[in-house]
């Protein structure tokens, strides 16, 4: 059966953030695929509706069998499985789950779009991301992630995190 690299971005902000991130990378190496490199986690303040909790970021990568779309589904049942429930856009919540690359392939449907669409506007995703593929070319913009960190134009504070915080 041929696998595929998935990227995958966490983010979290209500709870007990690192304990989220923690089960759904759990969830996922169980219902998605291994989970073979993981980034740091980083804290970062809100982005789009900047009137809540900071959150915990990390960017996991591993193989699946599965296809991108199904990768999805999966990421979307592990959310609500967690508690998620999505009422408006930029909410509080208990996790994120999103694709943001499979393999270098580009997929433009009404459901699906890879690589992430807003994944190059945001500091939050390509600091975790240049942690662990600093220089992955992003397959439409033709930019290394660290090429893409440097120039981001995105002024939110992105920190590494620290468990004894």
């Amino acid at each position: 059966m041929e696998t595929g690299r998935y990227i995958i971005l966490l983010g979290t902000n209500l709870g007990n953030r690192l304990e989220a991130l923690k089960t759904a990378e759990k969830l996922i190496s169980e219902d998605i695929g291994s989970v073979e490199i993981s980034s740091q986690v980083y804290e970062t303040a809100a982005w789009g509706n900047t009137d809540q909790s900071a959150f915990l970021n990390k960017v996991i990568s591993g193989n699946t069998v599965l296809a991108p779309d199904e990768v999805v589904s999966r990421a979307l049942s592990i959310e609500e499985q967690m508690g998620r429930v999505r009422k408006e856009k930029w909410e509080p919540r208990k996790i994120d789950i999103d694709l943001l690359f499979f393999e270098d392939q580009v997929i433009s449907t009404p459901d699906l779009t890879i690589p992430h669409p807003r994944l190059h506007l945001r500091r939050f995703t390509l600091a975790p991301l240049s942690d662990i593929f600093p220089d992955f070319s992003h397959p439409v913009l033709g930019k290394t992630i660290s090429q893409l960190l440097a120039e981001v134009n995105d002024p939110l504070p992105v920190n590494l995190f620290s468990e004894n915080q």
